[in-house]
């Protein structure tokens, strides 16, 4: 009749610290920034990376390494005289 499940533990995130530099003027513009949205630097920094972080969890994904540009350049062929 008593009977308790146990929650199961959940498991502990390991976070790396990553540093980027930025000059005295784009510190105070985030600063400025986070202070009218009422948001702290490091959840702007995250929000923003978001896309990125969840997309590429996997690996990269066949040809998302080189614009159509730079594709062009190598094929053969296309040469105008």
């Amino acid at each position: 009749m008593g009977e308790h499940k146990r929650k199961k533990k959940r498991r502990k995130i390991r976070y790396k610290k990553v540093e980027i530099k930025l000059s005295s003027r784009q510190v105070r513009s985030l600063e400025n920034y986070c202070k009218a949205r009422k948001i702290t630097p490091n959840k702007l920094i995250r929000k923003v990376l978001k896309p990125y972080l969840h997309a590429y969890v996997q690996g990269i994904p066949e040809g998302n390494y080189a614009t159509p540009n730079q594709l062009n350049l190598f094929k053969e062929g296309d040469e105008k005289d």
